[in-house]
């Protein structure tokens, strides 16, 4: 996993927590939604990458 993935998908984590804790504080359901698929896709990359590494 290269560095820059691993930066990319940290912000997009980052991002999607961003976007839930606005959602919540909002009351707002579809915001929280967002942010929550931004984190799975993040760590479902996260888990890619890492299969990737373990094969190298």
């Amino acid at each position: 996993m290269g560095i820059d993935d691993k930066i990319r998908n940290a912000a997009e984590d980052a991002k999607g927590k961003v976007k839930e804790a606005a959602g919540k504080a909002t009351d707002n359901e579809r915001l929280q939604a967002e942010g929550n698929a931004e984190q799975t896709e993040a760590n479902v990359k996260k888990a890619g990458e890492n299969v990737k590494d373990a094969f190298k």
